[in-house]
């Protein structure tokens, strides 16, 4: 009678990767599809304060953000409100450069149809942003809209 002999070494199995590669693709594929850059890198907190009639921006490659609010690192640049114009903290007579600079980066066609967005802290005093305004008017950007949550308006917020 035969003797069946046990195997005293054990043979790990291989393992196919032969998808591997497929997958490591398809992760490459969806990150470099969802993943968006960010243009600016904000100095300033802003935190939208909420409105009931909110709009969406149709065409956000014709607007210019101008940030205002209390800077990130109150130990280094204080805690009064500041305006930020791209990737720079700005006064308000840097304003009428920033948008002639706007300007000229668009299309003759589309300088009409410019909008300033202006993205202000709920905390931020009125008087940095009428002088941002007034600047604004100077420069002729009439085109202003205010960055805002949807949310219920808290009347007698202190």
């Amino acid at each position: 009678m035969a003797r069946f002999k046990k195997d005293t070494k054990s043979k790990s199995q291989a393992i196919n990767t032969a998808s591997l590669p497929d997958i490591i693709f398809m992760l490459l594929f969806f990150f470099m599809v969802t993943t968006t850059m960010r243009e600016t890198t904000l100095f300033v907190r802003t935190q939208m304060p909420p409105a009931t009639e909110v709009q969406k921006l149709e065409r956000k490659s014709l607007v210019s953000f101008i940030y205002i609010g209390p800077p990130l690192q109150t130990q280094v640049f204080g805690t009064e409100p500041r305006i930020q114009l791209n990737d720079a903290f700005a006064s308000v007579n840097e304003i009428a450069s920033f948008i002639a600079s706007e300007r000229e980066a668009r299309a003759e066609a589309e300088r009409p149809l410019m909008t300033t967005s202006l993205k202000v802290d709920r905390d931020t005093k009125m008087g940095v942003v009428t002088d941002v305004k007034q600047e604004l008017r100077k420069v002729n950007a009439l085109k202003i809209n205010y960055s805002a949550t949807r949310g219920e308006v808290a009347i007698g917020r202190q």
